[in-house]
């Protein structure tokens, strides 16, 4: 017994040492025998992993491309078909989807402070640490600036414009629109006491007294124009005309 013991412990050494021996080799680039090799290349196929080996895929990877002028499902929102230069036609056919609400104005108020107010400044006067530094910051309830509505302000915060860098890809849509309401306040020229005096009367006396926020002259919807709803004709990079007459607004014209 004990010398079959024996024979089977050397009969395992050997065998280890025939493996380790083969997991050696002098190639740089060999990784050897691999412990487990589902570890590191899983069986399921992985969008991200790049293995060479998918003979289906073009090019051997996993993920493919996406359809040429399709959109991501849930990103409908993200495309307004509104080109970047014409901020007017924003301001005259988007339409802020949320109610001026005081858990909106709140939001709002938060998402502005923490990537608006370095440059704008708490009260959107253009007196952030960066506007201080690099001027010509706007003040909200100077001049044009105090009329701009929902609309225009979504649009510039998607695309910038001057010196503003677009934030599309830092806030989406909803949180745009919600900004946008916020800046609506700092308008008003009183800073963060003004959304105070509002959200004061709770949620259905702030309703109440937004409309001069809402700015309805210019945010009533062209027809089914609105910021919710994907484009019927995508890729036109245009919009209907508001008098319905189909004339397409053409790129860049404002």
């Amino acid at each position: 017994m004990t010398h079959l013991l024996n024979l089977s412990l050397r009969a395992s050494a050997l065998l280890l040492s025939l493996r380790l021996a083969s997991a050696c080799t002098s190639r740089q680039d060999d990784p050897g025998v691999e412990y487990a090799p589902e570890m590191y290349d899983p069986i399921p196929y992985e969008p991200l992993k790049q293995t060479g080996f998918n003979k289906v895929n073009a090019f051997g990877i996993n993920e493919r491309m996406p359809p040429i002028a399709t959109i991501p499902r849930g990103k409908a929102n993200y495309y307004t078909h509104i080109p970047k230069d014409s901020v007017r036609i924003a301001e005259r056919v988007l339409r802020n989807p949320f109610p001026y609400t005081k858990a909106n104005l709140e939001e709002g108020k938060v998402l502005y402070t923490r990537i608006c107010s370095h440059c704008h400044g708490e009260a959107g006067d253009g007196q952030g640490p960066v506007g201080l530094k690099f001027k010509g910051v706007p003040n909200y309830s100077v001049g044009t600036y105090k009329t701009m509505n929902d609309g225009h302000i979504y649009h510039v915060i998607q695309w910038g414009r001057n010196r503003m860098m677009p934030h599309g890809s830092i806030v989406n849509p909803e949180e745009r629109w919600k900004i946008a309401m916020y800046v609506r306040v700092l308008q008003r020229g009183e800073g963060p006491d003004a959304l105070s005096k509002l959200v004061a009367k709770g949620p259905a006396g702030t309703a109440d007294n937004s409309a001069d926020l809402t700015d309805r002259a210019y945010q009533g919807p062209e027809g089914q124009a609105q910021a919710n709803k994907a484009s019927e004709t995508p890729g036109q990079g245009g919009a209907v005309a508001p008098n319905g007459s189909g004339v397409t607004y053409i790129p860049g014209n404002k």
